[in-house]
């Protein structure tokens, strides 16, 4: 029963994560969705670790670095631009 009520919530952070991914396309940056959209991978241009980024705080950030960075869900451009800097580094 606990797992049908959580179902909305998740396809929601699910939708969030598909937009951010969306944006993330759209400026040159490889990231896939992971684990029945609960995760996006956003891969670096150059080799190295991927940044892993997930919908956290009840649905109100994406999160990333262990949710030291994160950005409003209601703003998926603006997550993406500070992504594709964040991996530049």
């Amino acid at each position: 029963m606990q797992a049908a009520l959580n179902f909305p919530q998740k396809q929601e952070e699910g939708d969030m994560l598909v937009r951010l991914r969306d944006q993330l396309t759209n400026l040159g940056v490889n990231a896939e969705l992971r684990d029945n959209n609960t995760a996006l991978m956003v891969h670096k241009r150059e080799p190295g670790i991927p940044v892993w980024v997930f919908v956290g705080f009840g649905g109100a950030y994406y999160s990333w670095q262990s949710a030291e960075q994160r950005h409003p869900t209601s703003d998926p451009e603006g997550a993406a631009k500070l992504l594709a800097e964040y991996i530049a580094r």
